[in-house]
């Protein structure tokens, strides 16, 4: 049995993970700011991360084999952890994302448009420590502030890091209905669904999902292994938002009304004009078996379509 602590974690995948934790027969205890109960079983601590007097008087002495931190966006909040949490624990999961890999809020160039685009692997991202201090930075681009805000976490985490550390760059989760408080999936379920139309781009990249009952299973497995750095986290094949749409008219018998935007103009989830879909090699070398996103999207449209 692990004392296992997961920051956050009081819904959607991260609820399901910590249920899974528990019936795994592990000792789990989530921390939040009091937003949302754990479910019955788990120990619950309420404080606000970014309060670290508070966050060290309300763990006490408590001790963790596994850290899994669900909601950590910038390095402020990552710098706290790791002082905190040094000494503490055996282990430390971050949950981080596949947008640290996209190429729009990169300093380097949007590349041009090739054929057939290589998937990216973990080891074409190494974040670069910019403030060693772990001072938060803000941006009036939101996808931007997001996407560098994790980037910049895990890199105070990689900076010697005082415990091993995993960062799970995940894809895109998709699949539990209501569960599902993005509504981004919900976005080509209402529009298909009412015939209104759905933008795209002229000729959008593929992109990387997974099932979120597939990324709470992937972080129960990477809470109870020994890897260490940075791990994509995302089911077999990669569609673009053309095949997403196709799955939706499918399961709804409804044409979608597709609407295409002109090039550097906003368009609908999932719809992108560069490439960044990930390579999930390494997981799948490290033992963990992913399931395919033409197998369980379908289902996950009908939980969207019976929940709207």
């Amino acid at each position: 049995m692990k004392r296992i602590l997961v920051i956050g974690g009081s819904r959607y995948f991260g609820r399901t993970l910590v249920t899974r934790v528990r019936d795994a027969g592990h000792e789990v205890t989530v921390l939040n700011r009091g937003s949302g109960s754990p479910p019955p079983g788990a120990g619950h601590l309420v404080a606000d991360r970014d309060d670290e007097e508070r966050l060290r008087e309300v763990l006490g002495p408590r001790h963790f084999d596994v850290v899994v931190d669900q909601v950590c966006y910038t390095p402020h909040q990552a710098a706290v952890a790791r002082r905190v949490f040094a000494g503490r624990t055996g282990r430390y999961v971050m949950t981080s994302t596949m947008e640290v890999y996209d190429p729009a809020t990169l300093s380097a160039p949007v590349p041009d448009r090739v054929a057939a685009p290589a998937p990216v692997g973990e080891e074409s991202l190494r974040p670069l420590l910019r403030d060693p201090a772990g001072g938060a930075r803000r941006d009036a681009d939101p996808a931007y502030a997001y996407a560098e805000g994790k980037r910049q976490a895990e890199a105070v985490f990689l900076h010697e890091p005082p415990f091993p550390y995993v960062s799970v760059r995940t894809a895109h989760v998709l699949g539990g209905g209501r569960a599902e408080f993005t509504g981004r999936l919900a976005h080509y379920v209402e529009r298909i669904g009412s015939g209104s139309p759905v933008d795209v781009h002229e000729a959008p990249y593929a992109t990387s999902f997974i099932h979120h009952h597939e990324i709470a299973a992937f972080l129960h497995w990477t809470a109870e292994a020994t890897f260490t750095g940075p791990v994509n986290a995302a089911s077999h094949e990669a569609h673009d938002v053309r095949a997403l749409c196709r799955t939706v008219e499918a399961r709804l018998g409804r044409r979608a009304r597709l609407r295409t935007v002109p090039a550097g103009a906003p368009a609908s989830p999932f719809s992108f004009d560069r490439p960044y879909a990930m390579d999930n090699g390494r997981a799948t070398a490290l033992g963990f078996r992913f399931g395919r996103v033409g197998d369980w999207l379908p289902e996950a449209v009908d939980e969207t379509a019976r929940g709207a």
